[in-house]
């Protein structure tokens, strides 16, 4: 179904029904195809699984450790000879 711009804006509620039970309604302007209502696809969105990746990362004791001074120069855009400032 083709509907334009002013016909869409004035029947939204009823053309968006109309998408959700499947049909795909085009609005046009001046006779010129703009854009598409279509239904969303509710099996595109991947369901979300908590714990697959169980047992496959490892993160070290240190993870949240200070940075050594001339790695931490580094990430700051400092010289890492240069002492850092305090």
């Amino acid at each position: 179904m083709q509907v334009n711009i002013y016909e869409a804006k004035t029947r939204l509620s009823e053309l968006v029904d109309q998408a959700h039970n499947g049909e795909t309604i085009v609005i046009a302007k001046n006779g010129t195809p703009l854009a598409q209502l279509v239904p969303l696809d509710k099996a595109a969105k991947p369901k979300i699984i908590f714990g697959l990746m169980k047992g496959e990362i490892e993160i070290a004791d240190d993870f949240d450790a200070p940075l050594p001074d001339d790695l931490l120069a580094l990430f700051e855009g400092r010289d890492p000879a240069e002492p850092a400032a305090k």
